[in-house]
């Protein structure tokens, strides 16, 4: 049965949790991009890697910026390979099979860093294994939870993978918390071994979930598919293939595919510069770009070694607040992207992290943190300010627009071309971090200021809003010699007044409300009204059966993906 009713659709209870689970991917992510910033101030961890002139006394333990550089770095060469290799592993064994292989590799990864008891280069090489497992998953879990959850739903289930990044985050900060009082190898090594557990958690969850239908569509098995989405769907798997929704869903999926398979596109259609391809290759690819330069990771790789140099007596507290806050605000994120829409968030969040950033630099430069509380509390504050930005806004705002920018021909190949610009910048600032810190401490606040200026001015200048649009639509959006991007936000596809016109249109074809004007969209990611109140949905109406396959009644494509 239906868990829920979304605009007249129904949402079963395996549809959440496949987001859910799926999303420990995420969560595998946040948890080693966490752990690594306080391990290096781990003082067995210390005592065995790094350079000390005495072994047995951690003070004399110091770590040189190019080897605590390449350890923290080296996790981002490995996502960075993982990341362009995931979409053809998942194209291969299936959405399903190839997160349980990368979990596997995971742990290898793992197995190889806790091994590890004086050479410092064999855990260097564990965290990159790991990171290539990493860098697949980032790649497997969107893509299967674009194809798999409702279309209603896409955005936001979507959108969980940066909320459980972010937990994990908060994750590994509290738990290195708690082993530092264990001291010895036990304070290190407990830290890194709990990240079995979580790769444990996604294979035991996802092998009970449904495989994406898209996936089992394309590899011609369309009774496995009607299955997959009624389970979806909450409809029982007698009725798949009965029901109105489930054969609608699954007769876009089969045309979708046969498009797709027709115009089959290879890596230099992303760089022509025909409809605008060329023009949203390289949007996608600033974009992540900027979504690192913006100083994110500043802090969540270096937070605590940042904390400990502001004279913060327990850096691990500061960096649990920090996470804290980054892990709460993202509730607030999923609600800012999906109600504002996609630029305005990107703009005003890019102003407001540049603020603190200029404050943070500027606090730690005019007067020596470590002998001035005071100082050493703003920049605290002014750092939290900061990730409560990026938590509403850049955080979640980047992988939205990855999914719902490209056109269906270059999609996936944009996709990986935008994510791999995101790897690499993440292991070029987590390598040169050290170094760049060393020789102008604070005021590399003001580098990541200018960065998310930079970023404001891009996004208003280049990018279009395509938020409440189906996929098609964007792309005509994009092509439209008359839309620009600061007025894309009033645009609306041929046959509609405006985009509130198209959300109104919309709901009332999921309801199967006829209306005067014919609709043409198939789909939108979210509805939302400020000037009226909500309509209540129309129960579900009996099969009809020469209808079932109709797409306009329904509408199952929205901004988040292909159908799913």
């Amino acid at each position: 049965m239906p868990l829920l009713y979304v605009r007249g659709t129904p949402v079963g209870f395996v549809a959440i949790m496949l987001a859910l689970v799926a999303s420990m991917g995420g969560f595998i992510f946040g948890y080693d991009t966490g752990q690594i910033s306080n391990i290096l101030l781990l003082d067995d961890f210390r005592q065995r890697f790094a350079t000390c002139s005495d072994r047995s006394d951690p003070s004399t333990c110091h770590w040189t910026t190019t080897r605590s550089g390449l350890i923290v770095s080296v996790l981002s060469i490995g996502t960075l390979f993982g990341a362009l290799l995931g979409a053809p592993i998942a194209d291969t064994l299936g959405r399903r099979w190839a997160m349980v292989v990368e979990c596997l590799v995971f742990c290898i990864g793992l197995v190889i860093q806790i091994t590890s008891f004086t050479v410092w280069q064999q855990f260097a090489v564990g965290r990159a294994v790991a990171g290539a497992a990493i860098g697949a998953l980032s790649a497997a879990v969107p893509m299967y939870q674009a194809e798999t959850a409702p279309s209603q739903l896409r955005g936001t289930l979507t959108a969980t993978y940066q909320l459980f990044i972010t937990a994990g985050i908060l994750a590994a900060y509290a738990i290195a918390f708690g082993t530092r009082a264990i001291g010895g190898m036990a304070s290190w090594k407990l830290l890194v071994g709990l990240g079995f557990v979580w790769a444990a958690i996604l294979v035991g969850g996802i092998s009970v979930m449904p495989e994406s239908p898209r996936w089992l569509v394309k590899k011609g098995k369309k009774d496995a598919a009607a299955k997959a989405i009624a389970r979806i769907y909450g409809v029982p798997s007698k009725e798949a293939h009965e029901n109105r929704y489930v054969l609608a869903e699954l007769d876009e999926m089969v045309n979708q595919i046969s498009m797709e398979q027709r115009i089959k596109a290879g890596w230099i259609d992303c760089f022509r510069p025909s409809n605008k391809t060329l023009y949203r290759t390289f949007l996608g690819m600033s974009l992540q770009s900027l979504q690192q330069l913006t100083g994110a990771n500043y802090f969540f790789y270096y937070g605590a070694t940042i904390f400990t140099g502001v004279g913060i007596s327990d850096s691990f507290v500061s960096q649990i607040i920090l996470g804290g806050v980054n892990f709460g605000c993202t509730f607030g994120g999923l609600y800012v992207m999906g109600r504002f829409g996609r630029r305005w968030p990107l703009i005003w969040g890019g102003l407001w992290q540049s603020v603190w950033l200029f404050v943070f630099a500027s606090a730690g430069t005019a007067r020596d943190p470590t002998t001035n509380e005071q100082i050493g509390i703003l920049m605290i504050v002014s750092a939290c300010f900061f990730i409560l930005g990026y938590a509403m806004t850049w955080g979640p705002g980047i992988w939205i627009l990855i999914g719902e920018t490209f056109p269906t021909r270059t999609r996936a190949k944009q996709g990986a071309l935008s994510t791999a610009s995101n790897w690499t910048w993440n292991f070029l600032l987590a390598f040169f971090t050290p170094l760049i810190t060393d020789a102008i401490s604070f005021r590399f606040g003001y580098v990541f200021a200018s960065c998310n200026l930079l970023a404001a001015i891009v996004v208003f200048f280049f990018l279009y809003e395509s938020s409440d649009l189906s996929l098609e639509s964007v792309d005509d959006m994009y092509n439209d010699p008359k839309c620009k991007p600061w007025t894309s936000t009033k645009w609306a596809p041929a046959g509609y007044t405006s985009r509130y016109d198209l959300v109104e249109q919309t709901k009332a074809a999921q309801a199967r409300k006829p209306l005067a004007e014919p609709l043409e969209e198939k789909q939108i990611e979210h509805a939302a009204s400020p000037a009226s109140p909500k309509r209540k949905a129309v129960p579900e109406s009996p099969v009809n059966p020469e209808g079932t396959g109709s797409q306009a009644a329904l509408g199952t494509q929205d901004g988040g993906g292909t159908s799913g």
